[in-house]
Parts: structure tokens; sequence; C-alpha cells
């Protein structure tokens, strides 16, 4: 349904890096100035953004389509002579269509302002940047020109926190015919990671980049991957700076003690046991009071639970996502749905050990060309191309099935699956606009992504195009559908003959269908106050705009249908595998809090976040259960799971592969308070 990285790195950092910049501060000429930025995700041209500078006075109209979907606003804002915005509106829509009406002003030294997330107000000193919650990647520059004007290069920010800038790099830029000299920043304060920005000489913007997304100055195109690339550069040197000070490699044996194992297969905890770890295995589990050796690390487990590693099977993975995961405990992700080089090139410096992530499963994605078509992964205009590129994935080494996405024909599907079976490669994917899951099931698929992809079957017709945003505001239909009707029951029956499963995304659903501006959504809850400022303004957003009551009231049925559906499901004996398609880590959390929704006890919900995805993805014999002779992923937490779920938030110790990691080391990195303290370590007595 959603990717990933359009709603983290396009909708995070479309809606929420708060961007909305490009002038200089103090510009006195009384004639209009317009400047043209490019908006490119992966290398394709998906908007623009154009920018009006009058004196201190900006106009900003942004606008994006990619997908089928993309945020739009216009802007206008006033500067005082440091850069620093006095007053600001954003009207306009966010990537899936929530309504944005921002403003924000002041007014004899206080500072107002009203967004999604709510309202607010605050004293002012003409040194302090509010920063928006749905502005344009241009907004980011107006902070970074307030900030260089500045002579420490930090200044308070509103609502909370404080923005820093800090100087990376310096570059030639070649575009519009000439080389310009730049200077590369990252801008840092309001969310997890930094927003990386280039400005020239003259303290204008020329791009605003991450590794898959870039806004560039027009005519400046063609820095586009080198860009892009250097921002992949500087994130990874952030994060292999973080793993070299984080990661906990120990050349003894390492005995956990004191602690209580979750046994997938018994659904319950041991009694107080001890756990060895030698050369990324486990070695021995024993009594709690065993003696162990003299050379070994002991860690004081003062009761707790120790887990296996979680499955998030539904990801689309970063360098920032695969530290998180780890972080909270997933040490296991199928991605399904990233470029080739991208996702390659992380598993090699995740197993070289430069950068902390989890054990990576590939997908090949596979894309039809359309106006919708998703900018991610591989794209095919005909049958022949679709069926050569399962053949690419398949000679690449690793991939454990390919991904039909939504532009890609539904009569292609019959002979991409049958390649796929026959190159050892399960079939997986979105249901191909005009198709339904009947067909797709018929055509050869193994699993289907995104539960709504199932039941929009029910509920649009086949000339509804699934493309557009119809795949998600076609939800509201599901209320009021009867699960005992027999086009229910005809999917349902062909799903338990053909052994299909299905990777429902839970979690996406819920924040689409009950998020509501203004509230902090439900899934977030028990972790949002430990969070940067920026992210906690955004769990207060909607992801749709809900226009009445009625709406309002349908959406939310929906999506308690899609529990009541999954809940049939499960009752058949249909598998139902733990992905987010949100990035995982805390998200994975409540996606498994769900499951509980869909009838399993917490343990059968550990069993299926880690033993029953080891054994699905092939491999039961080195992960999914804390046994001797496995690798040694597994987390500890001072809770009990088996009683109370919400325990595995907890998290005060990781391993992956014999590497430990304690995340209230890491949280503060990213500005994130801790949930619990480390566990006490001692080391072995050397002479």
């Amino acid at each position: 349904m959603i990717h990933r990285f359009l709603i983290i790195t396009l909708a995070l950092s479309l809606m929420s890096c708060s961007p909305e910049n490009n002038s200089p501060v103090s510009v006195t000429s009384s004639i209009p100035k317009v400047e043209v930025y490019s908006v490119l995700y992966g290398g394709t041209k998906v908007g623009s953004t154009k920018v009006t500078i009058d004196g201190n006075d900006l106009a900003i109209d942004h606008e994006v389509n990619n997908n089928g979907r993309g945020a739009k606003s216009k802007g206008t804002l006033t500067l005082n002579d440091q850069g620093v915005p006095l007053a600001w509106t954003i009207e306009g829509v966010t990537t899936f269509g929530n309504a944005v009406d921002e403003h924000f002003s002041v007014n004899e030294g206080t500072a107002s302002w009203k967004a999604a997330a709510g309202e607010g107000s605050a004293s002012f000193d003409g040194a302090t940047a509010y920063v928006s919650q749905d502005g344009s990647p241009y907004a980011a520059y107006i902070y970074v020109n307030a900030l260089l004007n500045d002579d420490d290069m930090t200044m308070p920010m509103l609502p909370s926190g404080t923005l820093s800038l800090n100087k990376l790099d310096e570059l030639a830029l070649t575009g519009n015919g000439e080389t310009i000299d730049a200077t590369v920043y990252a801008l840092s304060g309001p969310n997890l990671n930094p927003a990386y920005l280039a400005v020239d000489t003259e303290q204008k913007l020329i791009a605003f980049m991450s590794p898959r997304f870039a806004l560039l100055r027009e005519g400046f195109e063609e820095e586009d991957t080198r860009l892009r690339d250097l921002a992949a550069a500087l994130n990874a040197a952030r994060f292999e700076d973080i793993a070299s000070r984080v990661t906990h490699q120990y050349e003894s044996p390492v005995r956990i003690r004191n602690v209580r194992v979750f046994d997938p297969v018994e659904l319950k905890l041991t009694e107080p046991s001890s756990v060895v770890v030698s050369g990324g295995k486990i070695v021995a589990v024993e009594a709690a009071d065993a003696q162990g050796s003299v050379d070994e690390v002991s860690i004081d487990g003062a009761g707790g639970s120790l887990v296996p590693g979680l499955y998030e099977m539904h990801g689309h993975m970063s360098d920032n996502d695969a530290l998180l995961n780890v972080m909270a405990g997933v040490t296991s992700v199928r991605d399904t749905g990233n470029e080739m080089d991208v996702l390659e090139a992380l598993i090699e410096k995740i197993d070289n050990n430069t950068l902390i992530g989890p054990r990576i499963t590939k997908s090949g994605f596979i894309e039809g060309v359309s106006e919708f078509s998703n900018s991610t992964g591989e794209l095919a205009e005909t049958e022949e191309q679709a069926v050569q590129l399962v053949r690419d994935y398949a000679a690449r080494g690793g991939y454990f099935q390919i991904k039909i996405y939504s532009s890609v024909k539904g009569e292609w599907v019959p002979a991409m699956a049958a390649e796929a079976h026959k190159l050892g490669m399960r079939v997986s994917g979105h249901i191909p606009a005009f198709s339904n899951a009947d067909q797709m099931i018929e055509a050869g698929y193994d699993e289907i992504t995104h539960i709504n992809q199932v039941m929009l079957g029910w509920v649009l017709d086949l000339e509804e195009d699934t493309r557009t945003l119809y795949r998600i505001t076609g939800m509201r239909r599901f209320a009021g559908l009867d699960l005992s009707s027999d086009k229910v029951q005809k999917t349902i029956n062909a799903m338990v003959e053909n052994n299909i499963a299905v990777d429902p995304t839970m979690v996406i659903h819920e924040f689409g269908l009950t998020a509501r501006n203004g509230e902090t959504r439900v899934g977030v809850q028990d972790y949002i106050q430990n969070m940067p400022i920026g992210v906690q303004r955004d769990a207060k957003s909607a992801l749709l705009n809900v226009a009445d009551a009625q709406e309002d009231a349908e959406y939310r049925e929906a999506f308690d249908k899609i529990i009541e559906t999954l809940a049939l499901m499960h009752d058949r004996g249909i598998l139902i595998v733990p992905g987010t398609d949100l990035g995982g880590a805390f998200e994975l959390h409540r996606e498994l809090e769900l499951f509980e929704k869909v009838g399993m006890s917490p343990a059968e919900v550990l069993r299926r976040a880690s033993y029953d995805m080891a054994h699905y993805l092939g491999y039961g014999e080195e992960l999914g259960s804390i046994e001797v002779g496995k690798l040694a992923d597994f987390f500890l937490v001072p809770g009990n799971p088996v009683e109370d779920l919400k325990a595995v938030k907890t998290i005060s110790l990781v391993s992956r592969g014999g590497d430990f990691y304690f995340p209230s080391e890491l949280y503060p990195e990213f500005g994130i308070e801790p949930f619990t303290n480390a566990p006490n370590v001692t080391l072995p007595v050397t002479d």
C-alpha cells in the first residue's frame, strides 16, 4: 500500500522535516525574484517548488506527484532581518490528502501558531525560529539561512527544542552553464536525523538532499545523483561513527545471568537461567546460578525476560531504519522494495560491521510503467521485460521473492510468477490495478501485500483505479461489509486452499483510518513523549483528510472491519505475517499489539514475530529461538511480555550475532529519551 520511503523519506521529508526555504534574509530589491527548484525522487522528477522573493516576503508554491499521490502547498512568509520567520501561512494537502492550514504570527512579543498537531503560543524575542509542521522541503533553508546569520549557528525553536547547524563539506556544482562554489550543512533539531542542504557563496539554496530525495535549483538537475550520493555518504559516516562507539564486541564469552527465556514452542518463559554467547552463537543455556568461568563477561539480567529477535516483514531499509530496528529488538527484516544498489550496499556494510543493522532478506521490486509508477525498484513496459526482471533478480542471488506493484498489468503475472517459481523465488505484491485478489491467487501469488489490497476487491469495481488514492480512500467502503458474503468467502477459501499468506500492515491502516489532527495517534502513545518535537507533532497529524462526522465514522468502522477480517483469516489458518511499512522498530511493537486484536495471546504473537517468521523465510535452523547452536539474536526487557506485550517496548540490551547494544547509550544521538537503563556489565579481571 504505502512505501516506507514515500511516507518516511518523502512524506517525512516533504511533510514533516518542515522545510520551506530559499531566500537571503535582507533582500532590499523592489523587483520580486523568482527561484525554481525541481523535486526528484530516486532520480525521477516528481514535482517542483517555486519561490517568489520580494524583500523579506516570500511566496512558496510546492507540488509533488509521485505514485499517484503527493503533497501540494502554497505558503507565504515574512522574515525579520536575521531571517527568522515573523509570519507564515501554509495551505494545501499532505502526501495522502490531509488538509494543510497552518498559521504562524508574532504580535507584541508573543508568537502564536496553529497546525495539524494543534496550536500554541510563546514569548518571542526575534531570535527564536518557528519550525513549520507541513512546510515544503524549502523550509529547511529558512532555518539554515537564519542560523548562518547567528554567531554560534544554534537557535531556540518553536514549539520547543533547539536548532543547530554544522558545516560538513565544500564542493563545486555545475548548472545553468556555470560552476559555482557550494557549502554543505547539516541541520539538526526537529527530527531524529539531520537534514542536508547546500548553499552558494551568496547564502542561497542550491539543494536539499537525502539518499533518495532531492530539491535542486533549476538547471542543476544533473547534480542529482552526485548530491544524493553525498547525502548517503554523510548519512553513512554518521551511522558508522555511532556504530564504532556503541557496538560492544567482547573477546571473552558473555554470560547473561538471571533471565527467564521465552520458549516459542512451549509459549512460556523458562525458569531463571543463564545464557552464554561466544563466537556469535549461543553456546549454553544453564541454570541461573551456574558459576561459569573466570574469563567471562557477566551481564546481570535482573530477572528480566530474554526474547528471540523479532522480524519486521515489510520494511524498506535505510541506514537509519536499520539501526533503530536493532535497538527495538528487531534483528531481522524482510525488505519488500528498494533500489538494488541501495539495498545491497546497505547489507554489505551491515555484514562488515560498518553499520548497525538487522539481517535483511531481499525482495525484488517490479513495477509497471504508467503515469502512477512508483519510483522505487525496477520498471517494465512489457510482459517480456517484466519476466526478464524476474530473471535479473534471481541472477543477482539472495532474493527470497519478487514483489509486484500496482502498475504491473495483471495479465503479465502468470508468466512472471511461473518464472519466479522456476527460479526458486516466491511471489508477493499489491493487487495490480484493474485486477482483484482472486485473479492474482490464480495467477500464482504466494502472499498478498497489505490487507486492503485483498479487501478492495470486495468493494471496488474493477474499473476503479487503485494506482490512485482510491486504494486508501476506497477503504471507507469496508464499513458495513458482510464477511459472510459469497465474494468474501470465495477469496478466503482460495487463500486457504492455495496456502496464501497475507502481510496486512495493520499499523499503517490504523494510522490512515483512525489518526486525526490534534490527537496523538494510538499506535505511538506509549513512547511519543520520549521523541523529538518534530516526531511528536507528526504523531498528532492525520494521514488522510476527514471531511465530516460521517466520513470519520466510516473510516473508523473500516479499520474495525479490517481487524474482523484478519480475525476470520486467522481462524481459518491463513498465515498472517507482522510488518509495518512504516520503518519497523517502535511501529512493529504496535503491529504486534494489533495481532492480539486478531485473536492471538501475547505468547503466540511473540512466536509469530520470531520463531514462525524464521521458519517461513527458511532460517529456522539458525534463528527464531534461544537455543544452543543458534545465532545469538535476542533482546532483554525488565518485564514479562508473555503477560503484557507492552514489555517489549522497554529494551535494555540487544544482541545481534553476539554484538551487544544498550539502547540507552544510543538513543540520545537521535534526541530520544531512553526508556530504561542498561544492565550492569562486569568485565573479567585481567592481570
